[in-house]
């Protein structure tokens, strides 16, 4: 008897064992799929990285109530850089205490270009989907965890410049910042002028400090160009329009997408941003024809009731969150880095209504790009 009691003991132990292993592997099935966002939510006088939030926000939200990924929520978090680069490694190093599978969209080029510098990537078990801006440095040659859903900075400037060429505009002044997006990017028009020949391009550099841009602008004036391209981050970008459109350039001025029309409009005011064109790198967000952009206001719509009306930001957040679900959904087993990353360049192109994205080639989805107009009225016109 006392042996039988031994080994009902005994077995009852290891049940419990078997129980507890059990238990505990599904608790770990259980476990939500971490994903974050570092960037500037204070220290930069613009939108971007609240309103990527935003976006962001809405597919996870719409993506766990349907249920998530195998029965496992997505849990997002964000962090604030404060805009500042140290600020930036400071956060990406707490954030990775979080043991995230992917970050969406940091902002800033000083940012990006101090993650490359030291590593990060190298560091830690990461996939970052999308960067803002699009620099080409960050691109070519790039990393392998990092995956671009935008359009890059150099396909928005190639199409600027054809699109001035079409307007017959053949003296270009190119007015930028004195960082690498703007560095890289008077690189590129000058490359793309010269192949369509014929069209001449003059750079003036400046900092980002409104006296030296009003130096810049007055220079651009006496230059007398047919059109005026200015490359530079977003609150450099509209204190550039400006400070040209009070220099007295009457001439085409043309920026890159990431300049928020309404920043653009309470930076330089309404009267001085009219007419300005801006590359856009997604779908107007506040159109009513598109599949996908009906989804996307759908999803806004349930998570940010108090929001009217939708930027380009919002939908880039959106988009790159959705397409974080998507390679998601493909991966067979468990969900790592590693995964994701093999996941999204084997899964081929993903055509969201007419807005394609294919990493099977590289790691730049899309190459979509279009030209929008500033109203009177401070609103884009497409």
């Amino acid at each position: 008897m006392q042996t039988i009691s031994k080994l009902a003991k005994s077995g009852s132990v290891l049940l419990l064992g078997v129980a507890a292993l059990f238990g505990l592997s599904a608790a770990v099935q259980a476990q939500d799929i971490v994903i974050g966002q570092i960037g500037p939510f204070s220290g930069l006088p613009a939108p971007d990285a609240p309103q990527l939030n935003q976006g962001a926000k809405a597919y996870f939200a719409q993506l766990n109530k349907a249920g998530g990924i195998n029965g496992r929520k997505v849990a997002f978090f964000e962090l604030d850089d404060t805009y500042k680069p140290d600020g930036f490694v400071a956060a990406f190093e707490q954030a990775m205490q979080r043991r995230p599978v992917a970050l969406i969209s940091p902002v800033g080029s000083a940012s990006l270009q101090r993650m490359f510098a030291d590593k990060l990537l190298d560091k830690h078990d990461v996939v970052i989907m999308n960067a803002v801006p699009g620099a080409e440095p960050f691109r070519n040659p790039g990393h392998p965890r990092l995956f671009h859903v935008r359009a890059g900075d150099k396909q928005q400037i190639e199409k600027i410049v054809n699109h001035a060429r079409t307007l017959g505009i053949v003296k270009l002044a190119v007015m930028h910042q004195d960082i690498p997006m703007g560095t890289g990017g008077v690189k590129v028009v000058a490359d793309e002028a010269a192949r369509l020949t014929g069209m001449d391009v003059k750079g003036y550099q400046s900092v980002f400090k409104p006296e030296e841009q009003t130096k810049a602008a007055e220079e651009v004036f006496k230059s007398n160009p047919q059109g005026v391209i200015v490359i530079g981050a977003p609150p450099f970008a509209a204190g550039s329009v400006a400070a040209l459109r009070k220099a007295g350039v009457t001439q085409s001025i043309f920026i890159l997408g990431d300049t928020a029309p309404g920043m653009l409009a309470r930076v330089a005011g309404a009267e001085l941003a009219r007419g300005v064109g801006i590359a856009q790198i997604y779908p107007n967000p506040n159109g009513r024809t598109k599949t996908l952009v009906r989804e996307f206001q759908a999803a806004m719509q349930a998570a940010h009731p108090d929001i009217k009306s939708y930027a380009a930001f919002h939908m880039e957040g959106y988009l790159s969150a959705r397409i974080l679900g998507e390679a998601m959904r493909r991966i067979r087993g468990e969900i790592t880095p590693a995964a994701l990353a093999k996941s999204l360049q084997s899964m081929g192109e993903i055509d969201f209504d007419g807005y394609r994205i294919d990493f099977s080639k590289g790691n730049t989805g899309s190459r979509f790009v279009d030209i929008a107009v500033m109203d009177q009225e401070g609103r884009l016109r497409y």
